[in-house]
């Protein structure tokens, strides 16, 4: 959430128009799910928290409760909770500036659910937590902010839930998410079939089964365990609001899964097991980089995904990590390169210009393949996040796994187990004809 530090020195409505065009721009962003959660506020000055933002089907609920609330001096109807689309924060912030205003709490466009003065009544009173619950008569997606116009720190406890109400039954997934749970099932079955071929092929062909195809397995069954994980952390968070647990499974697998990807396509890149049981030093070393970057993203998103937008710099470190999974992601086309560029050298300096041909075509083929697989599943799924409809926001989960299902099977076929691999050899036919292509492409380029 961004920190709006004029705020606290001067009343003015500039203010509240740089946040109002920031709280629209982090709407962009890819939330964790919406499901019963618990934040601890103290001492924050931010103009604006945001909590959750929530797909709403009309007749949804949303709850809050809050307690050990310390409240500075001032009118503390000048800070609260307020329920807005983002669509209507820039015109809400259009109508503050005609009236001279400079608290959304006070604009007609913005649904203000209770203000701390209200709460500070009810608390002082009772001496329990107050709480409050509102439907939502028009469905939409709608995000929950908390907003200071004190400019002073506030300290609050605040659990939120929001859900929408499904044939009697709670609905803990925000709309246009709620099929995820059935989405991940299906592709952890595909991904169990797809092992089930694997290992009927590496059965078949025992004999020519090298050390990568068993790494090659293994990353199937993270990324199917990954799935079941995922699948029933949702269903859980679906009817009941809470993980049950599933999600401390879904962040171990996520995470061997991801680094286990990124070790098999460094490997089949410099040939590892094919060509050579040996890695050069330069390409140790992208290991030793890709590795712990990896460890330290994933271990530092579970951190901040399970603390919740509300966390101050909580999007700053979003694109911190989002960097560092580019750069993991950079680093592993480095040794896809290299072998490319030494099979060109070795195509016109060993006499073996058809053979190495034959490998280089398939190292060109590959690292396009890897390029336009992280290009889709880092911009484009990230842009069909962006502009979708939240209603049917499961469609970019959707993109994301049918890539990585696409991904895994052209990886297995390429480089699966058989009796001629190209990597190994050529038989003579084929080694003659590959070198009357070798010489037309030499000519060509003459």
């Amino acid at each position: 959430m961004v920190r709006c530090k004029a705020a606290v020195r001067r009343a003015s409505v500039l203010p509240v128009a740089v946040s109002c065009f920031f709280l629209a721009a982090v709407s962009l962003f890819r939330f964790c799910d919406a499901e019963i959660k618990h934040m601890v506020i103290t001492e924050d000055e931010r103009l604006f928290i945001l909590f959750e933002t929530f797909g709403f089907e009309s007749g949804g609920v949303v709850n809050i409760n809050i307690s050990e609330v310390k409240l500075p001096e001032g009118d503390h109807k000048r800070a609260g909770f307020f329920l807005s689309r983002n669509e209507d924060l820039v015109p809400a912030y259009a109508d503050l500036q005609q009236e001279q205003k400079d608290c959304l709490l006070e604009s007609s466009r913005i649904k203000t659910l209770f203000t701390l003065s209200e709460a500070a009544q009810d608390l002082t009173d009772t001496g329990l937590p107050y709480a409050y619950s509102s439907k939502v008569d028009i469905g939409d997606e709608y995000s929950l902010y908390f907003e200071n116009c004190l400019k002073q720190p506030v300290s609050i406890d605040v659990t939120t839930s929001m859900y929408n109400v499904e044939n009697g039954k709670k609905d803990y997934l925000p709309m246009g998410q709620t099929q995820l749970p059935t989405l991940f099932f299906t592709f952890f079955l595909a991904h169990l079939a797809l092992l089930g071929i694997w290992i009927y092929i590496c059965w078949n062909q025992k004999l020519s089964v090298h050390r990568i195809h068993i790494l090659m397995g293994v990353l199937v069954v993270l990324k199917a365990l990954n799935l079941i994980c995922e699948a029933e952390e949702k269903q859980y968070v679906k009817r009941t609001g809470t993980p049950h647990g599933w999600d401390v499974a879904y962040y171990i697998f996520n995470f061997l899964r991801g680094g286990m990807l990124f070790v098999v396509i460094i490997l089949i890149g410099t040939g590892w097991s094919f060509l050579r049981p040996y890695l050069q030093d330069k390409e140790k070393k992208v290991l030793m980089v890709v590795i712990p970057l990896q460890v330290f993203a994933n271990a530092a998103f579970v951190v901040y995904d399970e603390a919740g937008p509300s966390t101050k710099d909580f999007f700053t470190w979003k694109q911190v990590f989002l960097l560092l999974d580019i750069i993991c992601c950079c680093a592993v086309l480095f040794p896809i390169v290299w072998s490319i560029k030494h099979l060109r050298e070795a195509s016109h300096a060993d006499g073996k210009a058809a053979r190495n041909l034959e490998k280089l075509t398939l190292f060109r083929q590959y690292y396009i393949v890897v390029v336009s697989y992280i290009y889709f599943t880092r911009i484009v799924v990230f842009a069909l996040f962006t502009v979708t409809v939240y209603r049917y926001r499961w469609t970019g989960t959707f993109a994301d796994e049918m890539a990585a299902l696409a991904f895994y099977i052209y990886t297995g076929y390429k480089f699966k187990p058989v009796e001629h691999n190209p990597y190994l050899g050529l038989d003579d036919d084929e080694e003659e004809a590959a070198a009357q292509e070798a010489l037309k492409d030499d000519e060509f380029d003459l």
